[in-house]
């Protein structure tokens, strides 16, 4: 089947039967289940941290692992499907998955949990491409609207629904049971995959045909890339010898690999794609909202978590609003497909994701759970509209033939770019904390009358309050001003993290414009 766009709607276009929509959902499952659990730890960090008996510094790595595994395969996956058969590639991991995931459950060890946690990103991350491949390969081009409305709520939904299922999950029934909730949906999508895939042969002859070098440039590259990522905040970036030699090791792999894809007569990473305009722009427009998608729900946390106070359910309830109204909006994506142009669609929904990150840029200590309530019910209207029109055009000109490729691609640099993101929107917490603390430190001095005034309040409290040393109560008093500032700081920084998200979506929004119009009025078949 060509996964070019024709016009839809003829009596004559076919169907897809009953047992490739079984094979389609199936794979959604496991697309949703492998998204889900990039930020399902992410509001009960500090609970899984305590229970392996690791630093908060250290305790990103269990979300970091994960998704490196995830980003390392995701571009393998095409060319390992090949040569072990889609179904039986398939099959493997989605057995794999849950298996590595129960096994996360009784590490006691950071090392043992990243490690662990990284084999169930591997085998996660196959199962994302693979879902998005069988929309463009098992589904007629007037169908595939409705499958990639279904493959965009396991990338938007999942993330904004993880934490919420992690945290009452962990305040319940303890922090082991989120890694035992892939067991069931797993055993699901396996034995509905056995039944509903066709049985291809092996072609192990293809091992040696491999872009090796490709895939060992490629894994050396974007491991390194993401552990600067993580690392280099905590080590001041280049002022680590460490995170100097990690970002040059990471710059010549990658570079190395870019090169040896472009000359390559059987490349891993078909990057040719990226010459043609809706594909590239597309894509560039995928990995500036995984930024805003995986950024968000990495940010909101950490807000209500720092500031606060906020316990892992709690966190839950509140991003639970950003995913909830997804499952009404999306599946009515496709129908405004049909009498809209695909890009205009995008652009609103992109304008809408990026309102409601800039409806939190006035953030105060009053700002809590209730604050959130309209800005999350905004991004969560706009995330419904974003990703199924963005994929339409993204994919308006790839054959079906190079679906799998085009689907590695999309795939990977959407997730990248969220760790990228993550990354980066940690560093820039870090800085503007910093920034707004020396600012406001500046202001509060004691040659001002209003903070020696606030300093004698603070020690009459404390004295009546059992301090019976004057010294000592000055001292709390001063130490309760300092952090009464640096509550005050970071909140500010969080308001200018807010701010990035925001502009970065605003570019998202304009580069979409940039793109061809898909063809299949408005983009409705723009496959």
């Amino acid at each position: 089947m060509s996964a070019v766009a024709t016009s839809g709607g003829s009596l004559s276009e076919p169907r897809a039967s009953t047992t490739e929509w079984i094979a389609v959902l199936a794979g959604m499952i496991g697309a949703f289940m492998a998204i889900l659990n990039i930020q399902i730890t992410n509001a009960s960090l500090l609970d899984v941290e305590g229970g392996i008996g690791t630093g908060v510094d250290n305790g990103a790595w269990i979300s970091t692992s994960y998704l490196i595994g995830e980003i390392v395969v995701i571009p393998l996956t095409a060319y390992f499907s090949n040569v072990f058969s889609f179904r039986r590639y398939i099959l493997v991991n989605s057995i794999l998955f849950p298996l590595f995931s129960m096994a996360c459950a009784f590490a006691h060890d950071l090392g043992t949990m990243i490690v662990l946690r990284g084999l169930q990103g591997f085998a996660g991350g196959v199962l994302i491409p693979m879902a998005f491949t069988m929309v463009l390969t098992k589904l007629p081009k007037t169908q595939q609207p409705l499958g990639l409305a279904i493959f965009a709520l396991s990338v938007t939904f999942a993330p904004a629904i993880g934490p919420t299922i992690g945290g009452y999950l962990t305040e319940n029934y303890g922090w082991q049971t989120i890694f035992f909730i892939n067991t069931v949906p797993s055993l699901i999508m396996a034995v509905a995959l056995a039944l509903t895939l066709e049985k291809q042969p092996m072609q192990l002859g293809l091992l040696k045909e491999g872009d090796w070098a490709g895939i060992v440039t490629m894994a050396i590259g974007l491991s390194a890339l993401q552990t600067a990522l993580e690392e280099g905040n905590k080590e001041d970036w280049f002022s680590s010898p460490f995170i100097v030699k990690l970002s040059i090791l990471a710059f010549v792999s990658l570079g190395v690999f870019i090169w040896i894809e472009l000359t390559v007569r059987k490349p891993l990473v078909k990057l040719s794609l990226l010459a043609e305009r809706n594909f590239g722009i597309g894509v560039l427009v995928n990995v500036l909202v995984g930024v805003a998608l995986f950024g968000t729900v990495y940010i909101l946390p950490q807000y209500l978590g720092q500031v606060q106070r906020y316990n892992a359910e709690q966190i839950g309830n509140v991003l639970a609003w950003t995913g909830l109204p997804q499952l009404l909006l999306i599946p009515l994506v496709p129908m405004l497909m049909k009498r809209f142009d695909a890009r205009y669609i995008g652009f609103l929904g992109i304008s809408i994701f990026a309102l409601s990150c800039f409806l939190n840029i006035t953030l105060s200590a009053d700002n809590a759970g209730d604050q959130f309530w309209i800005p999350n019910i905004v991004r969560a209207i706009g995330q419904a509209l974003v990703l199924t029109p963005i994929t339409a055009i993204t994919t308006a000109g790839i054959a079906a033939s190079d679906a799998a490729a085009a689907s590695g691609i999309t795939n990977m640099l959407r997730n990248l770019g969220g760790a990228v993101g993550t990354a980066t929107l940690g560093t820039i917490l870090t800085k503007r904390e910093q920034f707004h603390s020396n600012i406001i430190g500046q202001s509060v001095t004691l040659t001002r009358d209003e903070v020696r005034d606030r300093i004698t309040q603070l020690t009459a409290y404390f004295v009546q309050h059992g301090v019976t040393d004057p010294a000592v109560a000055s001292q709390k008093a001063i130490a309760a001003i300092g952090q009464v500032v640096k509550r005050q700081a970071l909140i500010l920084g969080f308001s200018d993290t807010f701010a990035v998200i925001g502009i970065v979506l605003s570019l998202a929004a304009v580069a979409l414009l940039l793109t061809r119009k898909p063809k299949a009025g408005g983009g409705a078949g723009a496959h």
